[in-house]
């Protein structure tokens, strides 16, 4: 199986902090990871790493097969989708939900002056469709729920056919209806053949949908455990991850867990 990611002694310090420690990684092309760790795990910091957005102290970053620091970063990212709550503070709230999703084909946000043939137009409004949020095409991104803007997010992360898609806490915020049906979403792009490779960041295990293949465990920026997630995701590795001793079950494909003391 070939990699799309591939991570080998990578650090990253910022400021006299060191956010990654030396992690090796790799990522298939039929991977779903999910990320689990507390904050300033360095979770988001991973996830810069793999957008070709932030380039490590140390170390070296294979992304789509290409090395990062030998290759114009500005080509590889239109291969990368990427959704956090960062990005989405960058979208104008009069801005209308198909161009928050159009404008991802030329990596922009706030439609301009930018031109869209056909496919474009009926890409995005099929990206729309699959999230469920396409009766919003035509409203303002300020006026939707937390839960449609994850949504929007997600289909704006697809517009461009990634080979790698990144999720930054993609639940965060959201009531306990709104979460479920965004893991529900969420377990149906994972379970398809087709969807590219996909890393997930989430703090809670309840958030993992079904069908995610792999888990890593981060703690103060160097891994616990990492591997395929029922291997990986147990009561010893969740519990030296936060430091707090944890029970984990997992049913039907989802996932939980509650302290032991």
């Amino acid at each position: 199986m070939a990699a799309v990611a591939e991570l080998a002694g990578v650090t990253v310090e910022r400021g006299g902090s060191t956010l990654l420690d030396s992690l090796n990684l790799v990522i298939g092309e039929s991977d779903r990871w999910v990320v689990i760790g507390a904050n300033g795990a360095g979770k988001t910091t991973l996830l810069q790493v793999l957008a070709a957005q932030l380039y490590p102290t140390d170390g070296v970053v294979g992304l789509l097969g290409d090395v990062v620091g030998t290759v114009d970063v500005f080509e590889l990212r239109p291969r990368i989708g990427f959704t956090s709550s960062a990005l989405a503070e960058r979208i104008p709230s009069g801005e209308r939900v198909r161009d928050v999703v159009l404008s991802a084909a030329y990596a922009v946000v706030g439609r301009w002056h930018e031109e869209y043939d056909v496919y474009d137009v009926e890409r995005a409004n099929h990206l729309l469709q699959s999230m469920r949020v396409a009766h919003l095409a035509d409203r303002t991104f300020g006026t939707l729920s937390e839960g449609e803007r994850k949504r929007v997010q997600i289909a704006r992360a697809l517009m461009t056919d990634p080979e790698l898609l990144l999720l930054d806490e993609p639940a965060g915020g959201l009531d306990l209806a709104g979460r479920e049906a965004l893991v529900g979403t969420l377990s149906e792009l994972f379970l398809d053949e087709d969807s590219p490779a996909s890393i997930l960041v989430t703090h809670h295990v309840e958030e993992i949908p079904p069908g995610a293949t792999h888990c890593l465990l981060l703690r103060g920026g160097s891994i616990v455990a990492a591997g395929p997630i029922a291997e990986t995701l147990t009561d010893d590795n969740l519990s030296a991850t936060f430091d707090l001793p944890l029970s984990v079950t997992a049913d039907g494909g989802r996932w939980s867990a509650r302290s032991r003391t």
